[in-house]
Parts: structure tokens; C-alpha cells; sequence
């Protein structure tokens, strides 16, 4: 057996004790075929549960309709998803009526694919739609795509009763905002209400959750099993890809692969560099499962450490149990805030400056979802934390020889009784991979 499969093995020290409640089972990994149980996904659940949030924000809300181009909220409204290289171009767009069903105006021919096996939303709500391409067609141009889109839009509100009622929109482009604007629409933002309505999961998105980190797991056994000297960043993002689409991943977002002298300052990517013996190397694994995204780092040693990045390591374990510790339902965000370290604490000027490095964000089927933790807003505006919220917490430590660091992030469902922790490869002490 090798040195990083017996640490890894040795002892229950890596495991986080949860406070469960007698009877309250652990959150399973549940794969999509097999032998059924009760920790399983129930996709017609799933559907209906998303649509009614989005209905009920709607009704809460000022306005009259959602116009909806975020990807991830046409997602959360229609249940339908195309790929990511269409999906962001702003070509789609659903509109949601009050007391009616989405409409959704899609690409080309998968439009005919959803009508043939997307059968939730009514055959006549799924429209073929095309605005140009993020202006690489003009939309001052003889097309008048954004026009005729505007104008089937104006005329669904009159049919509806909502003519005078405002629209919330949640991202746009300037030229369709122009046009509704020439057609005396008011437009009110809908992405706040959008956000409130993904922020507590059902029961089958963390299911989905777990299953994305679950494979995310499995991933840091095999970068485990190769991190060693000669390997060059690049070969283990590509490592990390193969795998996850080999598990059943929908999407790998990003891989950062961030080795020896790059880890301070983390520039948030990869390269070709070839890690060395004695490098600290830290990864962050961002990919989705059906929708449902990870952000999942971790740190590892490379054939030996030093003091100094044990070090790093020990204190940026500490920071991240002090947050998990502070985390239940009924604490406000800037209690949970509050315990992390300042930005002067580990070498940054302001909290401006040190953002994104100790903090928690939302996880869903984006990647930044609510609740956002940190020392930079979460003081000014705090928000209440409750059960099925689930977020990714991270924290970061520069180590003493001024280029190693430490990175750690932990994904977390808020419950009942506490939380329940998704991310499950060994980081309590520094993994070194590799040992010599």
C-alpha cells in the first residue's frame, strides 16, 4: 500500500462528526439506474418543485411576468437545459406569466427535441426563437430580430391582462432592453426574485448536489494516485475531465490546477507547469451533475512538506472549522462572517482586495448562488441562514516562504439539527501525495 493510501486510511481523524438526530439517515450518493431505495431523485418531484418557487416568487413579486434569460433560471422555470456553448449566447428566453405556464423560445431544432421529450410544458409554449448572437447579428439590421421577438412578447401580456403590469427581467442585452423600452414595457429586476427562489433546495437537489461531489471524491483519489514529480498542471486537469465525464458529468465548468510558486498569489487557473518535488499543489474541481454544480478544493503536499506549509495548512483548517462550527439554522451570515480572518490577517489591504478567498457562496445550478459569506457584505447586509440552503465554504492561508498556500472548501447543506458536510476526501491535515 502506498504512503498517501495508508494516511488516508489510517484513522477516522478525517471524518467531521455530525450531530444527527436518532433515525435521521446520512445523505446517500444514489446513482440514476439500479436497485431503487429511498435516496433516490424523483425527477417529476424535482420539476414541479422548481416551477412552483419560481410561480410563488412571481406572485410576491410587482410584476406581471418574469422575461428570463440566465441560463440556469430558464433551467430552474422550463426544466430544459441545451449546451453551454448555446445556452449562454442569450438566444433563449422564457417568459412566465402569472397563472400561466412557461413559454420558452429555444434554438433551432431542439425546439422539435423538447416537444418530442420534454413533455412538462405544453407543445404550443415551445417556440423557436433567435436574437442574433450577442449583436453578431445587428439588431439594427434588416432581421428586425429583436423587434419581432418584442412584439410577440407585448402581444402574450395583452392576451394575459398584463399589458400595464411591469416585467422582470434578470439579465438582458441593451438592444432587446431599447426595444421593450420603445414599446412603453416597464422593466423591474427579476433576478433578486430569482435568486430567493433557488436558495432552499428540495430535498432531490441536494440528492443531485451529493451526487456531483460525490464523483468530485472520486476524482481527488485519482489526482492523489498521480500527483507526483514530472506531472505537469495541465495533465491533471485533463486527468480530472476524462473522469468526471466518464462518471456521467454534464458539464466541467473549470479545473484549476495551481502548483509551487503559483500558489501565492492564487491566480484563480492553470498552466504547464511541471510540479516539483516539495510543492504544495491545490485544485479546485468545478463541474455540474444534472445541473447541480460543485466548487471543491483541495490541497496537497508533493512527496514530502515543510513546516511552513504545514503550517498554512493547520491554520487554514482552523479558520474553515471555526466557520462550519458557526453554521446552523437561525445565525445570521455576518455571525458565520465574523469568525473568519480578516483581510489583513493574511496579507491583503482590504476585504475588496481579498474577495473570494474567505467566503462561502450558494451552490446550485449556478455556481454563485445565495447565501454569499463574507467580511465584504455580509457585515452591511446580513441574511438569515436556514435549513436547505447549501453552500460551498472557503478559506485560504499564504504559507512563510512567501509562495506556498494552503486552499480548503467544503460544501455544506444547512439542516435542521446543524449541517451535514457533502465534500468527503480526506482534509483535516495535509494530504501528501506520493511520500517519499
Amino acid at each position: 500500500m502506498s504512503g498517501h493510501h495508508g494516511h488516508a486510511h489510517s484513522s477516522r481523524r478525517f471524518e467531521r462528526p455530525v450531530d444527527r438526530p436518532a433515525g435521521v439517515r446520512p445523505l446517500g450518493s444514489p446513482g440514476i439506474m439500479g436497485v431503487d431505495y429511498e435516496h433516490r431523485v424523483d425527477f417529476d418531484r424535482l420539476r414541479r418543485y422548481r416551477l412552483e418557487r419560481a410561480k410563488a416568487a412571481l406572485e410576491a413579486s410587482e410584476c406581471g411576468a418574469f422575461l428570463l434569460f440566465d441560463f440556469y433560471n430558464i433551467r430552474y422555470t422550463t426544466q430544459t437545459w441545451i449546451g453551454g456553448a448555446l445556452g449562454d449566447k442569450m438566444i433563449r428566453y422564457a417568459l412566465l406569466m402569472r397563472g400561466h405556464e412557461p413559454i420558452l423560445w429555444d434554438f433551432g431544432s431542439a425546439v422539435r427535441h423538447h416537444k418530442l421529450y420534454s413533455d412538462w410544458v405544453p407543445d404550443e409554449n415551445y417556440r423557436a426563437g433567435f436574437l442574433g448572437f450577442k449583436g453578431a447579428v445587428a439588431p439594427d439590421g434588416g432581421a428586425d430580430l429583436m423587434k419581432t421577438a418584442v412584439d410577440e412578447i407585448v402581444s402574450l401580456l395583452a392576451g394575459a391582462g398584463l399589458a400595464d403590469a411591469p416585467v422582470g427581467i434578470d439579465i438582458v442585452e441593451p438592444p432587446f432592453l431599447f426595444e421593450l423600452q420603445r414599446r412603453g414595457i416597464r422593466v423591474a429586476d427579476a433576478q433578486q426574485h430569482m435568486l430567493d427562489a433557488r436558495v432552499i433546495k428540495n430535498a432531490d437537489e441536494i440528492m443531485l448536489l451529493n451526487q456531483a461531489a460525490a464523483m468530485v471524491d472520486g476524482v481527488y483519489q485519482d489526482i492523489a494516485d498521480t500527483l507526483r514529480p514530472g506531472v505537469r498542471e495541465n495533465e491533471i486537469v485533463a486527468l480530472a475531465n476524462a473522469r468526471l465525464y466518464e462518471y456521467g458529468s454534464d458539464q466541467v465548468e473549470a479545473i484549476n490546477a495551481i502548483s509551487g510558486e503559483r500558489c501565492n498569489p492564487h491566480p484563480h487557473n492553470f498552466t504547464d507547469r511541471i510540479i516539483r518535488p516539495g510543492d504544495q499543489a491545490f485544485f479546485d474541481v468545478i463541474h455540474s451533475y444534472n445541473g447541480y454544480r460543485t466548487c471543491y478544493y483541495r490541497t496537497f503536499g508533493v512527496g514530502w512538506a515543510t513546516p511552513s506549509q504545514h503550517d498554512a495548512y493547520k491554520q487554514a483548517r482552523e479558520w474553515m472549522d471555526a466557520a462550519l462550527d458557526a453554521i446552523r439554522p437561525g445565525v445570521g451570515s455576518d455571525q458565520v462572517a465574523a469568525v473568519l480572518p480578516r483581510a489583513e490577517d493574511f496579507g491583503f489591504e482590504n476585504e475588496l482586495a481579498a474577495f473570494g478567498l474567505q467566503f462561502a457562496h450558494g451552490l446550485g445550478l449556478g455556481l454563485h448562488e445565495r447565501p454569499i459569506i463574507s467580511r465584504l457584505n455580509s457585515m452591511a447586509d446580513p441574511v438569515e441562514l436556514r435549513a436547505g440552503m447549501v453552500f460551498a465554504m472557503e478559506t485560504y492561508c499564504p504559507a512563510s516562504d512567501g509562495s506556498s498556500a494552503a486552499r480548503i472548501e467544503e460544501e455544506v447543506v444547512v439542516t435542521d439539527y446543524g449541517i451535514e458536510v457533502l465534500t468527503r476526501f480526506p482534509a483535516q491535515e495535509l494530504f501528501v501525495a506520493g511520500q517519499y
